[in-house]
């Protein structure tokens, strides 16, 4: 992966406002870096490689957040997780070929875009609706077959778990956005693994570092001090359109050659 000067200052300066952004949400980022890198034109096993590695960096700092102020219930996220794991590891080191993949990733940044979209038409009627209680059958379920989407793209697969968790009200929405951070980091370390596992994990570590730093930067401010404003209903609805301009270009471009 060969970024010139420009290019790397400008994905630093972007990938800083995601996280934050995204972080403050109890997310990652992983759709919008590999968005951003797609229209870099970075090799798509760089693009899993790095989204992973930011989203880790991330999420990290969510997770620590959450425990610290006990918002966090292990034993209520297992069921997500021990199905998940193995699942990403699994999707992770299979071996698209770049023309599927990018197909995968288009069609996933065009369902992330209507996700984002979604969420800011329904969630404040569905936090009026009361809690409800699932067999768990369902969270297995779940978070084994978006673990293994998460992998194969190189998300952490929260930006799918949580609309789905908030439209059954699985939980209150701090709950759910613990979940999500834990259910990201557990994700893009075992997908990571399953890169490494394939010798597919291919990282430029000069600019993993400037990414990583400008990420770890952005999510320590955006879990810290929780941007409302920043979170706030203009902003999913710019950041779904921006995913949904790029996963259309992926789909027509990187994926149809068109």
């Amino acid at each position: 992966m060969e970024l010139g000067v420009a290019s790397l200052a400008l994905l630093c300066i972007l990938f800083l406002i995601i996280a934050l952004i995204y972080s403050s949400v109890g997310f990652g980022g992983g759709s919008s870096y590999l968005a951003l890198l797609a229209l870099m034109s970075v090799s798509f096993y760089a693009m899993r490689s790095l989204a992973l590695v930011c989203n880790i960096v991330v999420v990290g700092g969510s997770v620590y957040w959450f425990l610290k102020n006990r918002h966090f219930k292990l034993s209520e996220f297992l069921p997500f997780v021990v199905t998940s794991v193995p699942m990403a590891f699994l999707g992770a080191s299979y071996k698209l070929t770049e023309q599927v993949f990018f197909l995968v990733l288009g069609i996933v940044l065009v369902l992330v875009a209507l996700i984002l979209f979604w969420q800011t038409t329904h969630l404040e009627v569905l936090e009026r609706e009361p809690i409800k209680t699932y067999p768990n059958w369902i969270n297995y379920f779940l978070g084994g077959s978006i673990g293994l989407l998460s992998g194969l793209v190189g998300i952490g697969g929260g930006i799918f778990l949580a609309p789905v968790l908030y439209y059954l009200k699985w939980g209150p929405p701090t709950k759910i956005a613990a979940l999500a951070s834990f259910f990201i980091l557990v994700n893009s370390i075992s997908a990571l693994s399953g890169l490494i596992y394939s010798d597919d994990f291919k990282i430029s570590f000069g600019a993993a570092i400037f990414l990583g730093l400008s990420v770890f930067i952005g999510g320590q401010l955006g879990v810290r001090y929780s941007f409302k404003n920043l979170s706030s209903k203009t902003i999913r609805r710019l950041t779904a359109l921006l995913v949904l301009i790029v996963g259309v270009r992926v789909l027509l471009i990187n994926a149809l050659a068109l």
